[in-house]
């Protein structure tokens, strides 16, 4: 997965050390199926992810990363779910964590297809029959289907 410009001059100063960064999950919604990317690192069936520039809105960016890793045009409606990830260490050695911003999005235009190295594939998937993947993305998903406008803060 590409390193975004900022993160990588961030780890020149700091080398490996733990960064808090925000993400997003735009979990795009069409005709009860939901758009899902096959993950280029790790093969794995997940929502399309991405994280915020400096100074980007987190709607714009989930916006952004559904164009550039799908081709798909879509716009976020409601933000679903606000977590936190567990602290990770990426392949490079690189520690992080990440605030999560699931946003639903809805389709708009465009056919996916998978329009960077990010991903290998990207297709819809009926909402009921999701590939295998982990919990966590499950519940990002289910939680974005939802015909509510509530948005679940994780708490104590």
């Amino acid at each position: 997965m590409p390193i975004p410009d900022f993160i990588v001059e961030l780890r020149r100063a700091i080398g490996h050390a733990p960064l808090w960064l925000t993400g997003v999950t735009a979990v795009t919604i069409h005709d009860r199926k939901v758009l899902l990317v096959k993950r280029s690192d790790n093969g794995a069936w997940t929502a399309v992810t991405g994280i915020l520039e400096p100074g980007e809105d987190p709607a714009d960016c989930a916006v952004r990363e559904v164009l550039e890793e799908a081709d798909v045009h879509a716009r976020a409606v409601r933000l679903a779910w606000v977590h936190v990830l567990p602290p990770t260490v990426h392949p490079n050695g690189d520690h992080a964590q990440y605030l999560d911003l699931v946003f639903r999005m809805d389709w708009l235009s465009g056919e996916p297809f998978a329009a960077d190295d990010e991903c290998t594939e990207a297709r819809w998937f009926d909402l009921d029959e999701l590939p295998p993947m982990t919990d966590n993305m499950r519940r990002r998903i289910e939680l974005s289907a939802r015909d509510d406008d509530r948005t679940v803060f994780d708490t104590q």
